[in-house]
């Protein structure tokens, strides 16, 4: 695997459940941690534009035993999709473990990682999937694609 060239952002799937996501984003460490955990930050970049998404609200307790709540809007669709789930453990500028139950028992675990890299951060996202099946079923609906615009938004997000 590429080992997350800056500006470009790797992702693919690593085995039967798990898929991982690669970038070295422009930007020290504690700002980039600080756009994965603080609302008013996150919802200016955690959505693909290009998907015609918007965060209606966004809730975030980021804190090991603490919880989230997601709601985006997309034209084609009459009501809100909620995402939410709980945070497992968080270190600062470390790591964020947390899960995704609107997906109930096929809900994957996400872990995020950031490592200072000179003035820049690696965050590398795994996904790990509870089967085969999830992480087949994800890759079709396409809830495995658009980080690449995902971490350009941050980037653009960090540069402002």
């Amino acid at each position: 695997m590429n080992e997350g060239q800056e500006g470009r952002a790797t992702a693919e799937r690593t085995s039967e459940r798990e898929f991982v996501v690669t970038r070295t984003v422009n930007g020290p460490v504690h700002l980039v941690f600080e756009a994965w955990t603080q609302p008013e930050l996150f919802k200016m970049w955690w959505t693909p534009k290009s998907f015609g998404m918007t965060i209606l609200s966004c809730e975030m307790d980021v804190r090991t035993g603490g919880s989230y709540r997601l709601e985006i809007s997309h034209p084609s669709i009459d009501q809100p999709m909620a995402f939410f789930g709980r945070y497992l453990d968080v270190v600062q500028n470390v790591r964020i473990v947390w899960t995704n139950e609107e997906g109930g028992e096929e809900g994957a675990v996400t872990s995020v990682t950031f490592e200072e890299r000179g003035g820049a951060t690696l965050v590398v996202w795994r996904d790990l999937y509870p089967s085969k099946a999830a992480l087949d079923e994800a890759m079709v609906t396409g809830a495995t694609s658009g980080f690449a615009e995902q971490f350009d938004q941050l980037e653009e997000l960090l540069a402002n």
